[in-house]
C-alpha cells in the first residue's frame, strides 16, 4: 500500500488538477448522474475551472436514488464492476446507499493509511476495531486497510462491553477505533469490572463519527480515562474519509488534500469564505472515480486554514474539526447554538456520566432542558452547570439530575437531541 510522503503546496495543487481532470474526463463519459449535471451547464472540460462546476447537494442524490432504485445514477462503471455496498447511518433523514468497485475501495484503504500513519503507525501495532461490521461505512475502510499494511488486527462485532474490553486487554490491543461516545462507554464499563485501561497496552484512539474528538473536555476525558492519545478523524459514507489529525497538531483535522479538493463558502449564498472564517465545507473527492461526488455540500461547517504545519504537512486544516451541522443548529434565546458547544460544557463536569437535550421549539421561545446522569456518590451539578452555560452562552437551561444508568448509551454515532416543534 502507498505510504504517505509529504508533500509541497504546488505539489498538492498539481496532483488535485490532473485528478479532477481524469474525473471530469470520466464522468462525461459514462455517469448519468453528472452527465446530466455538467450538461445542463452546457457541458464540462477537464481544464475547467473547479469554481464553475455546479455543486451537489444531498438532496439531489436522495431524489436521483429514489427516482432511479435502488442505488440511482451516480455510477461510473457497469453494474457487475461494483463489490461493496454501504449505506449511511440515516441519521440526516433517508439512508443513502452508496457502492464501489475494488480500484475505489482501494483508494478508502488508501485514505486510511493516511490516517493511520498521521497517527503515528508502527508494524507492530495492534488495532482494535469495537464496530458492528454492518451496512454503515463506519469503520469498515479502518479495519481493511490496517490488515492491508500488514497490523494485527481485532475485529470485535456481536461482543458486550465487557467482552470487548476482555478481549483486548487479553490480545494486547494498541490502537483503538470508535467513536468518542463508545471510548467513554467503554472507560465506564471498564471502571465498573476493575478494568485498568491506563495500565493497558493501548496507546492511541482514532474516534469518529461525532465531534467529540476535536472537543477539548470530551478529549481531555477520554485521555485520562485510557491513559492514550486521542486522534480525531473526520469521513463521510458518500463521501470518504477525508480528515485526519497529525501528532504535532492536536484539536483540529487536515484535509487530505492529495486525494481531496476542500472549499469553504457561506451556507446561504454559496460563495467563497476567505480562510479562516467560518462556512460550510465543499468537497470533491478525486480518487473514487466509480461512485464520486464533485463539489458536495457537506453540511458541516468549519473554520478551515491553511499554511504549513507543525508536522510539515501543507494541506489545509480545519481548526477545532467540525464545528457543528447547519441542520443541527438550535436558536436558544436568539443565541446559535451546537449541540457539540453544549457537550463541550457538560464534559467538563467529570461527576456527569451522560447527558440528552431536549429542544422544546413550540413555544414562543425555545427552551433547553439538560438530563444529566451523575456518577453513583457523587453529587449532581446542576446549579455550577446552569451557570457555566448562562456565563458562556448567555442563556439559562433547565437542568435536570436523572437516575444513573436512565440515559440510552452508544456504540456508534450518539443521538443526544430530542426535539420538541
Amino acid at each position: 500500500m502507498r505510504q504517505e510522503q509529504p508533500l509541497t503546496d504546488t505539489e498538492v495543487g498539481e496532483i488535485q488538477q490532473r485528478m479532477l481532470s481524469e474525473l471530469i474526463a470520466a464522468v462525461r463519459k459514462s455517469n448519468p448522474f453528472y452527465q446530466r449535471k455538467l450538461g445542463e451547464m452546457g457541458g464540462a472540460t477537464a481544464s475547467m475551472r473547479l469554481e464553475n462546476l455546479p455543486l451537489t447537494t444531498r438532496a439531489e442524490v436522495q431524489q436521483d436514488q429514489i427516482d432511479h432504485p435502488p442505488y440511482g445514477t451516480n455510477l461510473t462503471e457497469e453494474a457487475g464492476r461494483y463489490v461493496r455496498l454501504h449505506q449511511t447511518s440515516g441519521s440526516t433523514g433517508i439512508p443513502l446507499r452508496w457502492l464501489d468497485t475494488a480500484p475505489s475501495w482501494d483508494w478508502w484503504k488508501r485514505c486510511w493509511a493516511t490516517i493511520y500513519n498521521a497517527a503515528g503507525r508502527t508494524p507492530e501495532d495492534r488495532v482494535f476495531v469495537p464496530f458492528s461490521f454492518g451496512p454503515f461505512i463506519g469503520f469498515w475502510g479502518a479495519f481493511e486497510s490496517a490488515v492491508a499494511m500488514g497490523n494485527f488486527c481485532l475485529p470485535a462485532g456481536g461482543m458486550s462491553t465487557p467482552a470487548r474490553l476482555q478481549y483486548m486487554v487479553e490480545n494486547a490491543a494498541t490502537m483503538v477505533c470508535c467513536t468518542p461516545t463508545y471510548a467513554l462507554r467503554m472507560a465506564e464499563v471498564a471502571k465498573q469490572r476493575g478494568i485498568d485501561l491506563v495500565g493497558s497496552a493501548v496507546r492511541a484512539l482514532i474516534v469518529a463519527g461525532e465531534p467529540g474528538g476535536s472537543i477539548p473536555a470530551t478529549r481531555a476525558r477520554i485521555e485520562s480515562a485510557w491513559g492514550a492519545r486521542v486522534f480525531d478523524h473526520v469521513g463521510m459514507t458518500e463521501m470518504g474519509p477525508w480528515g485526519f489529525e497529525c501528532v504535532e497538531s492536536p484539536g483540529g483535522v487536515h484535509v487530505n488534500e492529495s486525494e481531496f479538493i476542500a472549499e469553504v463558502v457561506d451556507p446561504e449564498s454559496t460563495k467563497p469564505v476567505a480562510d479562516g472564517g467560518v462556512g460550510e465545507l465543499v468537497l470533491t473527492n478525486l480518487g473514487r472515480v466509480a461512485s464520486p461526488l464533485i463539489r458536495y455540500r457537506t453540511g458541516d461547517l468549519v473554520r478551515l486554514t491553511r499554511g504549513r504545519c507543525a508536522c510539515g504537512r501543507w494541506f489545509a486544516r480545519a481548526d477545532g474539526g467540525i464545528l457543528g451541522r447547519i441542520d443541527d443548529m438550535m436558536i436558544i434565546r436568539g443565541n446559535n447554538v451546537f449541540p457539540s458547544t453544549i457537550e463541550g460544557i457538560v464534559r467538563e463536569f467529570e461527576e456527569i456520566a451522560e447527558f440528552r437535550l431536549e429542544v422544546d421549539e413550540t413555544k414562543s421561545m425555545t427552551e433547553l432542558r439538560i438530563l444529566v446522569e451523575v456518577c453513583e456518590g457523587l453529587p449532581g451539578p446542576a446549579t455550577l452547570l446552569t451557570q457555566a452555560i448562562r456565563d458562556r452562552l448567555h442563556f439559562s437551561p433547565v437542568v435536570v439530575v436523572v437516575e444513573p444508568g436512565s440515559l440510552p448509551r452508544f456504540e456508534l454515532k450518539a443521538n443526544r437531541v430530542d426535539r420538541v416543534k
